[in-house]
């Protein structure tokens, strides 16, 4: 027999895998190029999943598999550490979730996704120059605003479905105890 807080931590777990799928789904919408909801979803999976290894798991393999039906490509170790890199944004956004604080980190998100991978960019395919390191963030810049822009539109949709949820069915709060401990 599960106790009320096992039976509230599955509960929990089951709605933000659900959360995170969707949001992996919506990847195969068609879409402008970045607008996607794979930064915010390593945000929503390191702010949100109480287990450190799951924060990770689950947002990067819902990354790969999409990633499985759209494509691989030769930056993806890049664009994986990078989403990485949102988990542990996440994770510090853990305990500290306000409005202000997620909208900051989602930001913060976006700009180290870009210099990140436009890096590699250079790296792969520009002159090794001060020039071409310039014409490939250039170059990018169109990416970039719609990479803050979805960003920000499904870090919105995604800690804000957690919170209507979670008002609608309070057991899917996470406990303090857990809170603490992660």
């Amino acid at each position: 027999m599960l106790t009320n807080q096992t039976q509230s931590r599955w509960g929990r777990l089951l709605a933000l895998l659900t959360i995170i799928v969707a949001a992996a789904v919506a990847r195969l919408i068609p879409h402008p190029p970045n607008f996607t909801p794979i930064g915010a979803m390593a945000l929503f999976g390191g702010a949100c999943l109480a287990d450190r290894r799951l924060a990770f798991i689950l947002p990067l393999g819902a990354l790969f598999l999409s990633d499985l039906f759209l494509g691989l490509h030769v930056l993806i170790p890049v664009v994986y550490g990078s989403f990485a890199l949102n988990v542990v944004l996440g994770r510090w956004l853990r305990l500290r979730r306000t409005i202000v604080n997620t909208a900051a980190v989602t930001v913060l998100g976006s700009v180290q996704f870009f210099l990140v991978t436009n890096f590699a960019c250079w790296l792969l395919w520009y002159p090794q120059n001060v020039e071409g390191l310039v014409a490939c963030y250039v170059a990018a810049l169109p990416f970039f605003q719609n990479t803050l822009l979805g960003d920000a539109v499904f870090a919105t949709a995604l800690f804000g479905t957690l919170l209507l949820a979670e008002r609608v069915f309070p057991a899917l709060r996470e406990s303090p105890s857990v809170s603490l401990a992660a």
